[in-house]
């Protein structure tokens, strides 16, 4: 079965794509537009999600396991202001107000009778969060949509997002819970919260969250918090390493009133945020000392770990040299030993010496070049080659050698060669009966 074809985007959604991809800078326009589309083409919710990606909080779209919001609502210190409405003045007030309890006590009686069989029936659809950040979007463009854009700037992300972002930031989180039934809550926005003082105040002193209680963020906001009255807010704020509520205002307030307690507050807790400032800044200190002294440290093991291997180099270097003296003596004691068997060899293999009355008997005296002389016999009818393997096997006559006649000066050819493969006799080479030859030393040459 093949996939279904993606719908064309139009002209708005495509600009709306393109800048998703500038604000982020991811690569991938499938992603830009998958990201897109879980947030309903919302392109401010979509960014805030993905700028908090960044900065280390999770997903609304890949959340973590479920747990309960980590705010802390057990301090019994909480500040609480509750506006109970105006009572009824006057006869008619009065006679009106007395008139229409009845109703209101069996209409509310009724509606939670009604809503607490239905919750047997049909559990309440809004105890599965499953968007919300779709939620918290789509109560905004409600509130826009009847109360106007002149409001305080909301947080559009998650509820958790929300409570990370001031806790890393070290700032005041103020929560409102929007009641869509409530009678007050159309007055509260329009004549409160929408006000110019208000939502100055607010913009410059605080992050600001808001949500429906009939959206399942906002529901579960709500059972967090556990709000008696609406309107309802809560001042959240770091206090011993915790995210805790420590303000509750219910009721319909007015603007000047409102502006009031919430700075009481913020000057009641600041020491909480000083403190903490002053924590992370001490913090941050000792882990740059510590940085430092984890840098000095590491150059420091790395300026013994560098003598450690110039010293062991230069034990190598050392051990290669001594294994090179020591393969040379070798391989000189091996040369010697060679030599020696070599001349042994000639030695033996050298033809007797001729008689004195020999007639065919010449007699060669050597001069050596350690000024020695040498004296043998040999017959004319051998090969100069004989003469060469005599002084050879002696022990004074250097490993390579030639043999000079003294005059006419002239090297004998006592060795084979291409152009002579038979070296000549002594007869050949023209030696008399009586020679002295030179034996001339060829090993340093």
């Amino acid at each position: 079965m093949a996939a279904p074809e993606e719908q064309e985007l139009s002209q708005a959604q495509t600009e709306k794509l393109l800048q998703f991809q500038d604000l982020t800078g991811l690569e991938s326009m499938d992603q830009c537009r998958r990201t897109l589309e879980q947030h309903n083409w919302n392109i401010e919710a979509a960014v805030q999600d993905r700028l908090n990606e960044q900065e280390g909080v999770p997903s609304v779209f890949n959340p973590p396991p479920t747990r309960p919001l980590q705010v802390n609502t057990a301090d019994h210190r909480v500040y609480s202001y509750i506006v109970s409405r105006t009572q009824p003045s006057g006869l008619l007030g009065w006679s009106y107000y007395l008139i229409m309890l009845p109703f209101r006590f069996t209409y509310y009686t009724l509606l939670d009778i009604f809503r607490f069989a239905l919750s047997f029936i049909r559990p309440d659809p809004r105890g599965r969060v499953t968007d919300p950040v779709g939620d918290v979007v789509s109560f905004i463009h409600i509130f826009q949509e009847k109360y106007g854009r002149s409001h305080p700037v909301f947080y559009q992300g998650t509820y958790s997002q929300a409570l990370n972002d001031a806790k890393r930031e070290l700032r005041f989180l103020l929560v409102y819970l929007h009641g869509d039934d409530h009678q007050d809550t159309d007055d509260f926005c329009r004549n409160t919260l929408c006000t110019e003082e208000v939502l100055t105040f607010i913009n410059t002193r605080m992050l600001f969250w808001a949500c429906s209680t009939s959206k399942p963020e906002g529901y579960r906001v709500s059972q967090a918090l556990r709000e008696n009255a609406y309107p309802f807010l809560a001042m959240i704020v770091l206090k011993d390493r915790k995210m805790t509520v420590v303000g509750r205002l219910e009721g319909l307030i007015q603007p000047e009133d409102l502006i009031n307690q919430l700075t009481f507050i913020m000057e009641a807790n600041q020491p909480f945020l000083t403190s903490e400032r002053l924590e992370r800044e001490e913090r941050n200190q000792t882990q740059v000392l510590r940085q430092q002294q984890d840098e000095a440290y590491l150059e420091s093991l790395r300026a013994d770990q560098e003598k450690e291997r110039k010293r062991r180099a230069e034990q190598e270097q050392r051990r290669q040299e001594e294994e090179l003296a020591r393969q040379s003596v070798l391989a000189e004691e091996r040369r010697r030993r060679t030599l020696e068997e070599e001349k042994e060899r000639k030695s033996e293999c050298l033809p007797p010496e001729p008689p004195l009355d020999d007639p065919d008997g010449v007699k060669i005296v050597f001069k050596l070049p350690n000024d020695s002389r040498v004296e043998r016999r040999f017959l004319f009818t051998q090969s100069l080659t004989v003469i060469h393997d005599f002084l050879f096997s002696l022990k004074e006559t250097p490993e390579k050698f030639q043999i000079v006649t003294n005059f006419p000066r002239r090297v004998l050819p006592c060795l084979p060669t291409e152009e002579e493969p038979q070296p000549p006799t002594l007869k050949e080479a023209g030696l008399s009966r009586s020679e002295v030859l030179f034996v001339q030393d060829l090993t340093d040459d």
